[in-house]
């Protein structure tokens, strides 16, 4: 993860050198805060990735000397199939739709949405992948 901190890091660095310089030439605030603000994107991904490249002991992606063999096995885990996002999308557009349309959609939706996320948030706990 250090090669992946390193790109983000780099280019959160020419952000900022890049901001200042747009102020210089355009005076265009709205560009020059979205360019702060892609460098502070970049500064706080590239420190996530420096914390956790920090606590993961060496992948052999990481090393020079590194064989493709040295990557088999477990990965880690990855979830099985879930509907459970797609009916948060769906109550989650339908309170969008309520601010639009009446607080009382609003209200339905977010009963709804509050039902899908404990829905998603359990669904390891119970039935068919529970452990």
């Amino acid at each position: 993860m250090k090669a992946e901190y390193w790109v983000m890091i780099s280019i959160g660095i020419f952000f900022a050198l890049i901001a200042p310089i747009y102020w210089l030439v355009s005076g265009d605030p709205t560009g020059t805060v979205a360019l702060l603000m892609t460098f502070l994107l970049c500064a706080l991904v590239g420190f996530y990735l420096g914390v956790v490249a920090k606590q993961i002991p060496d992948r052999p992606e990481d090393r020079n000397d590194g064989e493709i063999a040295e990557g088999a096995g477990e990965q880690g885990f990855f979830p099985p199939f879930s509907w459970w996002p797609l009916f948060c999308a769906m109550a989650l557009a339908v309170v969008v739709v309520g601010v639009a349309i009446g607080w009382w959609l609003f209200i339905i939706g977010a009963g709804i949405l509050a039902f899908c996320v404990a829905g998603w948030i359990f669904e390891y706990y119970r039935g068919v992948h529970a452990h």
